[in-house]
């Protein structure tokens, strides 16, 4: 892509400068200014595009395979306790080890209900003024109701998304997770991302793979 834009600047000048040859004295002092303006702006796209070090969120643990938990068990976290780089906000939740239940990707999940309703969260680094898409999978825990788990995701406070999936039909082998994503507006260098259940009883939604693409870098539609 930086060559791209390297190559577009190049001929653009060339061809502007073209023109100036044609125009006169005080013509081609205006295009010199004309040329070296777009320029300068097209070196700032250029800039923006060819630097995927500067738009990248850097969420951390999005398959909450830190810490490992016991092959068939899982481990309860509270409020104030790090999840890697999450940190749980409020109530308790629950980290699935290897073999409880089917996950996404790796061999960890979280259910957002521990013993009571629980909600985690993450601050990542952002481009001001650009647009993120945010996507996740969602599936419930089936051993328990209710059948319908509801929870949100929150940017900065703000509820973003209000998600619900139904464990009819589905087991800890076959959980069903379906694909979840939403987009946001970043207006600073940083947002946080929380993850809430509104699932009042000890079963809840679990979420694995959680992403943060910024459009910089991928096509988002929404």
């Amino acid at each position: 892509m930086k060559a791209w834009s390297d190559f577009f600047i190049t001929r653009t000048a060339s061809l502007l400068g073209t023109r100036t040859h044609r125009s006169g004295r005080s013509g081609r002092r205006r295009r010199i200014f004309t040329v070296v303006g777009l320029t300068s702006a097209l070196i700032t796209v250029g800039a923006l595009v060819s630097a995927p070090a500067d738009a990248s969120t850097q969420l951390a643990n999005g398959s909450f395979e830190t810490p490992v938990v016991t092959v068939g068990s899982y481990h309860r976290f509270s409020a104030g306790e790090s999840i890697g780089a999450w940190t749980v906000t409020t109530g308790t939740v629950d980290l699935s080890g290897a073999g409880l239940w089917e996950t996404v990707d790796g061999v960890q999940s979280l259910e957002l209900n521990g013993n009571t309703p629980g909600a985690i969260s993450q601050r990542i680094s952002t481009l001001p003024l650009t647009k993120y898409k945010v996507s996740y999978w969602l599936a419930g825990e089936t051993i328990g109701g209710p059948s319908v788990k509801t929870g949100q995701v929150l940017v900065n406070g703000q509820v973003a998304q209000n998600f619900s999936f139904d464990i009819t039909g589905k087991s800890r082998p076959h959980m069903g997770y379906v694909p979840m994503e939403f987009t946001f507006l970043s207006l600073g260098t940083s947002a946080t991302l929380q993850f809430a259940t509104t699932t009042t009883y000890a079963y809840g939604p679990v979420i694995d793979d959680v992403k943060v693409d910024s459009c910089l870098l991928i096509l988002c539609l929404s």
